[in-house]
């Protein structure tokens, strides 16, 4: 009898380690903030044809700073200032791209001259005012929606 309990406890599998929830996995593997932020922003410039001088200048920061954020060596951080107008340029993306549904409209709304708002989008949004006023207007217009 002590023999075949002997075989029985060597013939199971060795224990695994314990299943983590999808919860719990999930977290554990959740991106930066500042990661995202920068994805987003760099996707939206590139979706609306910006240069990254352009960009650069929206979002307050100098050429180098965007070539170091694309090569993922630098960060948006979302606290600071160049996070808050990040933030703002992607919401005036997010109302644009609710409204019009394709980045090629996208494109040729934000590079059109614009009657209402006293200029191109793409040179209004270079200042904080305009980009301001800019996602302002686009907001209104998705309101009526």
């Amino acid at each position: 009898m002590k023999a075949i309990r002997l075989r029985l406890s060597i013939a199971r599998r060795p224990s695994r380690p314990p299943r983590r929830s999808m919860r719990a996995s999930a977290h554990a593997r959740a991106p930066e903030p500042g990661a995202v932020l920068t994805k987003a922003t760099l996707r939206a410039a590139e979706l609306l044809g910006l240069t990254d001088a352009q960009l650069a200048r929206i979002i307050g920061v100098s050429g180098a700073s965007v070539s170091r954020l694309r090569a993922a060596s630098r960060s948006i951080d979302p606290a600071a200032k160049e996070g808050e107008l990040a933030l703002t340029f992607l919401r005036m993306y997010r109302s644009l791209n609710a409204l019009l549904g394709d980045a090629a409209s996208c494109r040729a709304w934000f590079h059109a001259e614009n009657a209402h708002l006293g200029g191109a989008p793409a040179l209004l949004v270079r200042g904080v005012e305009g980009l301001v006023n800019v996602t302002q207007y686009l907001d209104a217009m998705r309101g009526k929606v």
